[in-house]
């Protein structure tokens, strides 16, 4: 049976992982154990906040509508619930940019909420 020789897959996960660990601070960029534990928990970090990024940007999103449709004498339930009778599909993402950059629009679209409300 042929020896197998290790050493140059080890030394390449080695590198991947000391690569990764440039710019920390201390023995975390410079000795193996600091560096791996550093590099790992920041692996574990980033895959936790991808996910943690979506719920942040959808919360952030009410909150700006709910801002919005206080301003036109709704509270946010009230005008997702006219526009979903309205029949108008306008994700959260839109319709929290339209609250900051453009009120005409979205005033617009709660007087439409308000009339699916009131029929």
């Amino acid at each position: 049976m042929a020896r197998v020789k290790g050493n140059p897959k080890r030394l390449g996960r080695k590198n991947r992982y000391m690569k990764a660990a440039r710019g920390y601070f201390g023995a975390r960029s410079k000795l193996w154990g600091p560096a791996k534990e550093s590099v790992e928990r920041a692996w574990r970090y980033a895959y936790r906040d991808r996910r943690n990024k979506k719920r942040d940007f959808r919360r952030l999103w009410i909150v700006r509508i709910n801002a919005a449709a206080r301003l036109n004498d709704m509270s946010y339930s009230v005008f997702m619930n006219g526009l979903h009778k309205a029949g108008i599909e306008v994700d959260r993402k839109v319709l929290a940019d339209l609250a900051v950059h453009d009120a005409t629009a979205f005033s617009a679209l709660a007087e439409k909420a308000r009339a699916a409300l009131a029929a």
